[in-house]
């Protein structure tokens, strides 16, 4: 039909017009090969990661099919989920070494998946989840762990001084109505270009 063969088209190979008498029926001398994705795998986007925004459950979700991305497997923890969050807003934007930009997309690791193997440190970019009115309304967002003998702080690194830190303090009888829960430990930040 085209009046050339599949090598030339897509490699390139062979003559660039066919012989008509067995253009059909010529044997191509490529081969598909396999491409070997090693300990890559499929990462979902779990949501977006927006500080400071509850959002009521029943509008968290599209019920679309979550786009992914591929990255490579932790070999510490094979069989540990692997979670992506789309990261909106400005609440990271000051993060050392590298900030975390609105629009850029973290790889992370379901922390229960590795908690008993994995103890939370100082300085660990983590995903929370924050939740209130008995878990009807939702927030989550990225923040930087700090880890002090009476409690834990999850700091915003931002140039926007309307993000404060979240302050855990290991005292079981405090109840201000919000649930906090590291959801996620980021492992790698994966940003993307439009062109």
């Amino acid at each position: 039909m085209l009046g050339t063969t599949v090598d030339w088209l897509t490699e390139g190979l062979g003559p660039e017009v066919a012989s008509t008498d067995n253009a059909l029926n010529a044997p191509t001398v490529s081969t598909v090969t396999p491409v070997d994705l090693g300990d890559l795998v499929p990462v979902k986007i779990a949501g977006k990661v927006k500080a400071g925004e509850f959002i009521a459950i029943e509008d968290l979700g599209d019920w679309e099919e979550p786009e992914e991305f591929l990255d490579t497997r932790d070999p510490r923890f094979p069989h540990a989920r692997h979670l992506g969050f789309e990261v909106e807003g400005d609440s990271m934007n000051a993060l050392k070494p590298r900030p975390i930009q609105d629009g850029d997309r973290l790889s992370a690791l379901a922390y229960e998946d590795i908690a008993d193997r994995y103890p939370l440190r100082d300085g660990m970019i983590v995903v929370v989840e924050r939740t209130r009115h008995g878990g009807h309304e939702r927030e989550w967002s990225v923040k930087q762990l700090e880890i002090y003998e009476d409690r834990m702080e999850l700091h915003p690194r931002s140039t926007n001084p309307r993000y404060k830190p979240i302050i855990i303090k290991r005292d079981s009888l405090a109840d201000d109505g919000v649930t906090v829960e590291i959801i996620a430990i980021v492992r790698r930040l994966v940003a993307e270009f439009n062109l």
